[in-house]
């Protein structure tokens, strides 16, 4: 998952609730029980779909607290099942893979792992998006509840998701009967690490959180030649340059200035010698929106420059270029509950603090968290942001001139572990209690 957050100085109001029992106080022994795991995590990631060891570590741990656990869904995935009497059914979602990223962070313990990704190509491998920070989190929050079980009641589902870097994990263990052969949530959350929030704070965003992402890929076709001779071709680079140029205009001039949207162009290919004009170019994009219909415009308008481009070019109907979207890799939007983000915001700051507790902007990021909140049954979701940049490195990257801190996805990117996973358990734990109280 990819993108920026910025806090957003907006007050809001907190609700009048009925207060739950409280979650217990993470012990120091734990919390650094729960670091050394974190640690292990990052310095043996693994890829997505490739998750085998990493599931296996947190289905011994679920095991050994209790849950009826039920490996390989949808891969590497598993589902952790703690029945506690009557009650709502609660969901908490944690993803397992890493990316292939050299890490580049200096820490002790950084990842030295390298791998052959699908297509065969030697990769470096990091937790570059702080998966390992929710691992860490999720099993945290799982030993909490397992001891406070006098103070809720209700069935916990604890799932471990593959493949979320690929946007594919969600959709395959939903297809191998995630909500028909386990207990079906009434509500189901997720936490994100953020890089742009200090260790202690949460963030949250009602309603649209993510963004859809699309991955499109273009072959333009022209007739080839001599590049002395471009009078008798059809000149490919060309095509594909002005077909660049013409898609900059499907987000100024196709959709409202007030929706977000995004038309990247990522890589382009073609061409093989300096006097050669060649046959095709390739080009890849990534397509990001929120609203299902400012996708399908987007979509839609993709095509259409693509192909009538090349026509106004004179390519000849047999050369005409195609547009794939990928099967495998993308996203639907993310939707936060907006009743549920409410009902938890009091539950924080009670636990955190008010002033820890800070609305964030929606980012054009992707999560496939999404999925769980996409089916017919129109689960409420909620993924909330966890700061994990120690205050003094957030404190100096605010100074102007200041260097930006490295974002997720980076080599450089550096959580602090230990504040980071304190706060991660808190509220997740707070959270949950919350939701099974009646």
């Amino acid at each position: 998952m990819e993108g920026m957050l910025f806090r957003l100085a907006i007050p809001w109001l907190l609700a009048v609730a009925a207060i739950p029992a409280a979650p217990p106080t993470l012990p120091d022994g734990d919390l650094n029980n729960l670091v050394d795991f974190y640690v292990a995590l990052h310095k043996a990631p693994e890829l997505s779909f490739y998750e085998e060891k990493t599931a296996a570590q947190l289905v011994g741990e679920m095991r050994n607290l209790g849950f009826a656990v039920t490996p390989k869904v949808g891969g590497h995935g598993f589902v952790a099942v703690l029945e506690n009497g009557a009650g709502p059914t609660v969901l908490i979602r944690t993803d397992l893979d890493a990316l292939p990223v050299v890490e580049q962070t200096g820490l002790p313990y950084a990842s030295d792992v390298r791998t052959k990704d699908d297509k065969g190509s030697d990769v470096g491998v990091m937790h570059a998006c702080g998966h390992d920070i929710h691992m860490a989190s999720f099993l945290g929050a799982a030993r909490q509840l397992a001891a406070a079980k006098a103070d809720w009641k209700g069935t916990l589902v604890m799932v471990g998701q593959p493949a979320e870097e690929r946007g594919a994990g969600a959709r395959a263990m939903l297809a191998d009967g995630l909500f028909e052969r386990f207990p079906k949530p009434d509500y189901a959350l997720a936490l994100h690490a953020s890089a742009s929030l200090p260790t202690g704070q949460v963030g949250y965003t009602p309603g649209y959180a993510l963004a859809a992402m699309d991955s499109v890929d273009i072959t333009i076709r022209g007739v080839g030649g001599h590049g002395a001779w471009p009078h008798m071709t059809k000149d490919p680079v060309v095509i594909a340059a002005q077909t660049v140029l013409n898609l900059q205009t499907l987000v100024s001039r196709s959709i409202s200035p007030f929706e977000p949207a995004v038309v990247t162009v990522g890589s382009i290919h073609g061409g093989s010698k300096h006097n050669v004009i060649g046959e095709e170019v390739k080009l890849q994009l990534t397509v990001r929106s929120f609203n299902d219909a400012t996708r399908d415009v987007l979509i839609d308008g993709i095509r259409r420059i693509t192909l009538h481009t090349a026509l106004a070019a004179g390519v000849p109907a047999d050369r005409e270029p195609t547009v794939t979207l990928s099967e495998d890799e993308y996203t639907r939007s993310t939707y936060n509950d907006p009743a549920l983000v409410d009902r938890l915001l009091p539950v924080w700051a009670r636990t955190l603090g008010e002033d820890n507790v800070v609305k964030v902007a929606p980012v054009t990021g992707g999560e496939d968290f999404s999925e769980f909140g996409r089916t017919a049954d129109k689960i409420p979701i909620f993924i909330f942001w966890v700061g994990t940049i120690d205050l003094e490195r957030y404190e100096a990257a605010q100074q102007p001139g200041a260097a930006a801190l490295p974002s997720l996805h980076s080599p450089g990117y550096r959580p602090e572990p230990r504040a980071s996973i304190r706060t991660g358990v808190t509220a997740m734990t707070a959270a949950a209690m919350e939701l099974f109280q009646q």
